[in-house]
Protein backbone atom coordinates (compact mmCIF):
# COMPACT_ATOMS: atom_id res chain seq x y z
CA UNK A 1 0.00 0.00 0.00
CA UNK A 2 1.19 3.73 -0.94
CA UNK A 3 0.28 6.71 0.90
CA UNK A 4 1.14 10.14 0.60
CA UNK A 5 1.55 12.98 2.88
CA UNK A 6 1.28 16.86 1.65
CA UNK A 7 2.94 19.36 4.53
CA UNK A 8 0.31 22.27 5.11
CA UNK A 9 1.43 23.47 8.47
CA UNK A 10 4.34 25.62 7.26
CA UNK A 11 3.79 30.00 8.32
CA UNK A 12 4.26 30.97 5.22
CA UNK A 13 6.23 33.39 6.25
CA UNK A 14 7.44 34.55 2.63
CA UNK A 15 3.81 34.68 1.10
CA UNK A 16 3.04 37.49 4.29
CA UNK A 17 1.41 34.65 5.69
CA UNK A 18 -0.55 34.11 3.06
CA UNK A 19 -2.20 29.99 2.80
CA UNK A 20 -0.07 28.81 0.22
CA UNK A 21 -2.02 25.13 -0.30
CA UNK A 22 -5.25 27.45 -1.50
CA UNK A 23 -3.62 29.73 -4.12
CA UNK A 24 -4.67 29.22 -7.70
CA UNK A 25 -3.03 28.36 -10.99
CA UNK A 26 -4.68 26.95 -13.75
CA UNK A 27 -8.23 27.72 -12.47
CA UNK A 28 -7.39 24.83 -8.99
CA UNK A 29 -5.83 25.79 -5.85
CA UNK A 30 -2.75 24.05 -5.40
CA UNK A 31 -4.16 21.13 -2.97
CA UNK A 32 -6.50 20.82 -5.61
CA UNK A 33 -3.91 20.06 -7.58
CA UNK A 34 -1.85 18.26 -5.86
CA UNK A 35 -4.74 15.75 -4.44
CA UNK A 36 -5.29 15.39 -8.44
CA UNK A 37 -2.16 14.64 -9.08
CA UNK A 38 -1.44 12.13 -6.71
CA UNK A 39 -5.08 10.28 -6.26
CA UNK A 40 -4.01 8.12 -9.56
CA UNK A 41 -0.58 7.23 -7.55
CA UNK A 42 -1.34 6.00 -3.65
CA UNK A 43 -4.00 4.38 -1.48
CA UNK A 44 -4.44 7.75 0.89
CA UNK A 45 -3.66 11.14 1.28
CA UNK A 46 -2.69 12.65 4.83
CA UNK A 47 -2.50 16.43 5.21
CA UNK A 48 -0.67 17.01 8.04
CA UNK A 49 -1.74 20.56 9.43
CA UNK A 50 0.06 22.20 12.71
CA UNK A 51 -3.12 22.15 15.09
CA UNK A 52 -6.63 21.23 14.89
CA UNK A 53 -7.60 24.83 14.05
CA UNK A 54 -5.91 24.88 10.76
CA UNK A 55 -7.40 20.99 9.84
CA UNK A 56 -10.34 22.56 9.83
CA UNK A 57 -9.37 24.51 6.32
CA UNK A 58 -9.55 21.02 4.50
CA UNK A 59 -12.77 19.87 6.34
CA UNK A 60 -14.30 19.87 2.43
CA UNK A 61 -11.55 17.54 1.49
CA UNK A 62 -11.79 15.13 4.12
CA UNK A 63 -13.58 11.74 2.94
CA UNK A 64 -12.91 12.55 -0.29
CA UNK A 65 -10.65 10.25 -2.82
CA UNK A 66 -9.21 8.94 0.72
CA UNK A 67 -8.13 12.17 1.81
CA UNK A 68 -7.83 13.02 5.51
CA UNK A 69 -6.07 15.60 7.34
CA UNK A 70 -4.39 15.19 11.24
CA UNK A 71 -2.28 17.55 12.90
CA UNK A 72 1.35 17.65 14.31
CA UNK A 73 2.49 15.37 17.29
CA UNK A 74 5.61 17.28 17.90
CA UNK A 75 4.84 20.86 17.52
CA UNK A 76 7.10 23.89 16.08
CA UNK A 77 9.91 21.85 14.79
CA UNK A 78 9.27 22.37 11.48
CA UNK A 79 8.76 19.49 8.74
CA UNK A 80 10.19 16.56 10.49
CA UNK A 81 7.28 17.45 12.74
CA UNK A 82 5.05 17.18 9.79
CA UNK A 83 6.79 13.78 8.30
CA UNK A 84 6.69 12.00 11.82
CA UNK A 85 2.38 12.61 12.15
CA UNK A 86 2.27 11.50 8.90
CA UNK A 87 4.24 8.35 9.13
CA UNK A 88 2.60 7.72 12.57
CA UNK A 89 -0.58 8.07 10.59
CA UNK A 90 -0.15 6.63 7.39
CA UNK A 91 -1.54 2.73 6.65
CA UNK A 92 1.14 2.48 3.50
CA UNK A 93 4.58 0.75 3.69
CA UNK A 94 6.14 3.70 1.62
CA UNK A 95 5.25 7.12 1.88
CA UNK A 96 5.73 9.74 -1.19
CA UNK A 97 5.97 13.37 1.04
CA UNK A 98 5.29 16.47 -0.62
CA UNK A 99 5.68 20.01 0.32
CA UNK A 100 2.05 22.01 -0.05
CA UNK A 101 3.51 24.83 -1.95
CA UNK A 102 4.64 22.33 -5.21
CA UNK A 103 1.05 23.00 -8.10
CA UNK A 104 2.88 20.97 -10.60
CA UNK A 105 3.36 17.53 -8.97
CA UNK A 106 3.97 15.25 -11.85
CA UNK A 107 2.02 11.62 -11.36
CA UNK A 108 4.27 9.72 -13.45
CA UNK A 109 7.39 11.01 -11.80
CA UNK A 110 5.66 10.39 -7.81
CA UNK A 111 5.07 6.36 -9.10
CA UNK A 112 9.01 6.35 -11.25
CA UNK A 113 10.28 6.95 -7.44
CA UNK A 114 8.10 4.66 -6.09
CA UNK A 115 8.50 1.84 -8.35
CA UNK A 116 12.70 2.72 -8.08
CA UNK A 117 12.88 2.44 -4.13
CA UNK A 118 13.49 -1.02 -4.27
CA UNK A 119 15.34 -2.32 -1.30
CA UNK A 120 16.26 1.45 -0.75
CA UNK A 121 15.07 3.40 2.97
CA UNK A 122 14.38 6.51 0.57
CA UNK A 123 14.37 7.26 -3.40
CA UNK A 124 15.06 10.99 -3.31
CA UNK A 125 15.26 13.30 -6.48
CA UNK A 126 18.86 14.24 -6.41
CA UNK A 127 20.46 17.44 -8.55
CA UNK A 128 23.77 17.06 -6.89
CA UNK A 129 25.28 16.07 -4.11
CA UNK A 130 24.05 19.35 -2.01
CA UNK A 131 20.94 20.02 -4.04
CA UNK A 132 18.30 17.46 -3.32
CA UNK A 133 14.29 16.93 -3.19
CA UNK A 134 13.52 15.73 0.33
CA UNK A 135 9.90 17.01 0.24
CA UNK A 136 9.42 15.50 -3.11
CA UNK A 137 10.63 11.98 -2.30
CA UNK A 138 9.63 8.58 -1.09
CA UNK A 139 10.31 7.16 2.19
CA UNK A 140 9.87 3.88 3.82
CA UNK A 141 7.71 4.06 6.20
CA UNK A 142 9.23 1.80 8.91
CA UNK A 143 12.68 3.08 8.57
CA UNK A 144 11.15 6.64 8.85
CA UNK A 145 9.21 5.55 12.12
CA UNK A 146 12.55 4.06 13.58
CA UNK A 147 14.59 7.31 13.16
CA UNK A 148 12.08 9.84 14.48
CA UNK A 149 11.42 7.99 17.75
CA UNK A 150 14.57 9.17 19.03
CA UNK A 151 16.49 12.03 16.53
CA UNK A 152 18.82 15.11 17.60
CA UNK A 153 18.19 17.34 14.75
CA UNK A 154 15.39 18.81 13.35
CA UNK A 155 16.57 19.01 9.84
CA UNK A 156 15.70 16.21 7.37
CA UNK A 157 18.98 16.14 5.69
CA UNK A 158 20.62 14.43 8.50
CA UNK A 159 18.30 11.62 8.72
CA UNK A 160 18.38 11.04 4.66
CA UNK A 161 22.12 10.63 4.86
CA UNK A 162 22.33 7.83 7.82
CA UNK A 163 19.35 5.68 6.19
CA UNK A 164 19.91 3.86 2.74
CA UNK A 165 19.34 6.60 0.54
CA UNK A 166 18.50 6.32 -3.12
CA UNK A 167 19.85 9.30 -5.04
CA UNK A 168 17.72 9.43 -8.17
CA UNK A 169 18.85 11.94 -10.77
CA UNK A 170 16.98 14.56 -11.98
CA UNK A 171 17.59 13.81 -15.37
CA UNK A 172 16.05 10.39 -15.04
CA UNK A 173 12.96 11.96 -14.47
CA UNK A 174 12.97 13.89 -18.04
CA UNK A 175 11.10 10.73 -19.42
CA UNK A 176 8.17 11.75 -17.45
CA UNK A 177 8.73 15.53 -17.42
CA UNK A 178 11.02 17.33 -19.65
CA UNK A 179 11.01 20.84 -18.03
CA UNK A 180 11.13 18.50 -14.23
CA UNK A 181 7.83 21.21 -13.58
CA UNK A 182 6.87 18.66 -10.75
CA UNK A 183 9.99 20.41 -8.55
CA UNK A 184 7.99 23.79 -8.98
CA UNK A 185 7.27 25.70 -5.71
CA UNK A 186 5.94 28.80 -4.78
CA UNK A 187 7.85 30.62 -1.82
CA UNK A 188 6.49 34.11 -2.28
CA UNK A 189 3.69 36.02 -3.70
CA UNK A 190 6.40 36.72 -6.83
CA UNK A 191 6.53 33.07 -7.65
CA UNK A 192 2.94 33.00 -8.06
CA UNK A 193 2.65 36.26 -10.22
CA UNK A 194 5.56 34.43 -12.28
CA UNK A 195 3.97 31.09 -12.60
CA UNK A 196 0.47 32.33 -13.72
CA UNK A 197 1.98 34.48 -16.45
CA UNK A 198 3.92 31.98 -17.95
CA UNK A 199 2.77 29.38 -20.41
CA UNK A 200 1.83 25.77 -18.90
CA UNK A 201 4.49 24.43 -20.91
CA UNK A 202 7.19 26.72 -19.69
CA UNK A 203 10.01 26.12 -17.58
CA UNK A 204 10.30 25.62 -13.89
CA UNK A 205 10.09 28.47 -11.50
CA UNK A 206 13.35 28.98 -9.73
CA UNK A 207 13.60 28.04 -6.11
Amino acid sequence: MRSAVILVGGEARRANGQEKYFFVYEGRTFIERLIDSLSPVVDEIILVARDPEQCKRFHTLNGTRAVRCINDLRTGIGPIGGLHAGAMAATGDYLFVSACDMPCVESSVVRYLFDSIGSYDASIPSWNYDMIEPLHAVYRRSVLLEYLKNHESYSLRPMIRSINTRYVPVDELRQFDPNLRTFTNINKLEDLETINARPANGQNVPE
